[in-house]
Parts: C-alpha cells; sequence; structure tokens
C-alpha cells in the first residue's frame, strides 16, 4: 500500500511538509530501541463535515503514553487537534486514518530522551481487517508482563510482538491471531480489543494485561445506551470456545465480527449477535448518525 505521494503534506514539529521531503534521522533513539509513542485515529465524513472521531481523547492518550514512558510532551492538545484537522484539509482528505508519532533525538545510550519530536500524518484506509468474519488462532506468543513495559502506553516497541503474532496466524491460514497473557487468560488481538457474547451477555478482559482501547471504550457505553449486559472479567480459552459470538474492536479495525477460534466456530450467526447490533450502533455513532432506536 502507497501511504503518500509526491503531493502529500504531514506536520512535523510545528510546520507542514511535503512528506517526499522530510527524512529520519537514522541514529534515532526511537529507530534503534522502539522508543516512541503513537496513535491511530480515524476521521469520517459525516452530514456536518468531517469529523475526528473521539480526537480529544485520542491525544490525550498519546501525552499520557508518552508520560508513562518519560517522554516529554510539550504540545498544546487543543492546537494539535486544530492542526489535525488542518492536515486533513491539506490533503484533501475526509475519511481518513491518522498517525500521530512522538519520537526522540538521536541517543544510542539507553536512559529516558530529553528532546522530542512530533509527526502527524494521514491516509486512505479501508477497515483494517476487511468487512469478512475472521477466522482466529490462539498464538502462541503472549501480551507482554505488564511489569517488564508500560502496557497501557502505545509504544512502538511493543507492536513487534503484534507483528510476530499476525504473521504467525497468516503463515498458518488464519485472517487474525488472538494473544493470552501470562496467565494463560485471553488478552486481546494484535491491534484490538476483544468481546465474546454468551447467553445474551458480553464479556471482555479486564485492564491490567491489555491495551485499554479508546473503540473498547466506546463499546462499553454503547453497551449502557443499548441496554446490553457488559462483564468485565478474566476469560480463558474454555471461555472463548464455548462462547455464541465473539468481536474485535479498535479504531483501525472499528467492529470485526469472528467466525472462529481455532477449530471452533460460532454458533450465532453475525448478524443475530450482539456484535453485529453494536457495530451498526458503532457507525451510526461515527457518522453522527445517533438514531439507535432505527438500528437494532
Amino acid at each position: 500500500m502507497q501511504y503518500f505521494n509526491s503531493n502529500t503534506v504531514l506536520y512535523l514539529n510545528g510546520k507542514f511538509e511535503k512528506a517526499a521531503d522530510t527524512t529520519a534521522d537514522i541514529y534515532g533513539q526511537s529507530l534503534h530501541y522502539g522508543y516512541a509513542v503513537f496513535e491511530g485515529i480515524r476521521a469520517y465524513s459525516t452530514h456536518n463535515g468531517t469529523r475526528i472521531f473521539k480526537v480529544k481523547e485520542h491525544y490525550e492518550r498519546l501525552k499520557r503514553s508518552a508520560e508513562l514512558v518519560n517522554m516529554p510532551f510539550h504540545w498544546n492538545i487543543n492546537d494539535l487537534i486544530k492542526q489535525t484537522y488542518k492536515l486533513l484539509e491539506l490533503n484533501n482528505l475526509k475519511n481518513a486514518y491518522i498517525r500521530p508519532l512522538i519520537y526522540c533525538a538521536p541517543n544510542m545510550s539507553l536512559v529516558a530522551g530529553t528532546k522530542t519530536s512530533i509527526m502527524i500524518c494521514a491516509w486512505e484506509w479501508g477497515a483494517y481487517l476487511g468487512h469478512e468474519q475472521l477466522k482466529v488462532c490462539i498464538s502462541s506468543y503472549e501480551r507482554p508482563n505488564p511489569k517488564s513495559t508500560a502496557i497501557e502506553a502505545k509504544v512502538s516497541g511493543n507492536y513487534v510482538n503484534s507483528i510476530l503474532a499476525t504473521t504467525e496466524a497468516k503463515n498458518k491460514g488464519f485472517d487474525e491471531a488472538l494473544l493470552l497473557d501470562m496467565n494463560q487468560n485471553i488478552a486481546e488481538g494484535p491491534g484490538a480489543n476483544i468481546f465474546i457474547e454468551k447467553n445474551g451477555r458480553l464479556y471482555t478482559p479486564p485492564p491490567g494485561h491489555i491495551l485499554p482501547g479508546i473503540t473498547r471504550a466506546t463499546i462499553i457505553e454503547l453497551c449502557q445506551i443499548l441496554d446490553i449486559e457488559l462483564i468485565e472479567k478474566h476469560l480463558t480459552v474454555k471461555d472463548i470456545k464455548h462462547a455464541d459470538s465473539a468481536f474485535f474492536c479498535g479504531t483501525a479495525s472499528e467492529i470485526a465480527g469472528i467466525a472462529s477460534v481455532d477449530e471452533y466456530t460460532f454458533p450465532v450467526k453475525w448478524v443475530d449477535s450482539l456484535g453485529a447490533t453494536l457495530q451498526r450502533t458503532y457507525k451510526c455513532l461515527v457518522l453522527e448518525k445517533q438514531n439507535y432506536e432505527v438500528i437494532i
């Protein structure tokens, strides 16, 4: 996939520059050690114009991620929001995926960086996991121990774990992986949180061993609005292989239905599942068509 062309503009340390004209320092601490934090944000074309979904929450999490790994964050969030809308305008983007990245200056030592930069870019990107229900496998890779890294921070280096898990799954003929935590409980997908349905209730792993996603929080809010019972609890492989249905959720993937886990196929048709109801509701929410009674 081509993410930019000769006309693409990005935001870099207070200025808009042509992406093709920018450079990265090969001695950067972020490049060598994965010491960077980032966000994934989506913009949608709505009847009210281009809207960036939960943009403030994303930039607040970006700031929190930087703080958790001792990276200086010296930008005003409201200004970053303003510049992000300007970035979309300059690139003539209405439906877009937005990637802010905070990275460090050259530093080959293993101490926290003292000088950081920010880059924001955007491109058109469809549903990250596609539109079909997914065949998922339990990964042989585990999510990192929370005592080994800042698990709640969206740190670039943490995603090597995700790359390994997804690559393994695809090499085995699956669409995506599902990772366990150090206690062999269900954690999350390589880039998405998971919910399972059983007997008319939804279940999802609690914070602690997962990235507490903004889309995950939105699903929890929607469950309250739609009077869907939601329980946060530790889930085992046995739990998911006795579930009625399941889905991933995340900014990139939005809501993606899961057809099967390993050899187990979920018995409830996706169209009849709570996940499908939430998928329709979520789409109405991001497009600012918030008439929930019509879609249930």
